[in-house]
């Protein structure tokens, strides 16, 4: 599956500290995250992660484009709800993609935990019936 990882400035260790936890579910994925969340997720935890752009450079805008052409299954995106983000428009567009491509996406850690148990599970496996392409991992 092609999971995206993505995460606001206060909430970039608390995704660090999320796949340190869940490291050993996560290695058998294909990661894509925007720069600086890739870039500290991979230092720490030594998984392979695609880095795009960082958020406000268009990295929100670059997975937006891989949501909307069915690639990327599972969306991991820890928001601050307290602070005013800049690319807040971006942050809705993608909400609203996943949405429209029935991409399961958790907000915040506590959801995280729930859809990452159903990956081990096996619960998201009707995204590789539903789109096959999925398992050729983002590039």
């Amino acid at each position: 599956m092609n999971i995206a990882l993505i995460a606001h400035d206060k909430k970039k260790e608390l995704m660090v500290q999320f796949c340190i936890a869940y490291k050993f579910i996560l290695d058998k994925h294909n990661l894509c995250a925007t720069g600086t969340t890739g870039r500290l997720v991979s230092e720490a935890t030594g998984l392979q992660v695609h880095r795009f752009l960082s958020g406000p450079q268009g990295g929100d805008q670059q997975i937006g484009a891989r949501i909307a052409y069915n690639e990327i299954d599972l969306v991991l995106f820890f928001r601050d709800p307290l602070t005013s983000q800049p690319q807040e428009p971006e942050v809705s567009t993608l909400l609203k993609l996943c949405d429209i491509h029935n991409i399961p996406m958790a907000t915040n850690v506590a959801t995280a935990e729930v859809l990452i148990h159903g990956l081990e599970r096996g619960d998201l496996e009707w995204r590789e019936i539903v789109n096959p392409k999925s398992t050729s991992g983002v590039s």
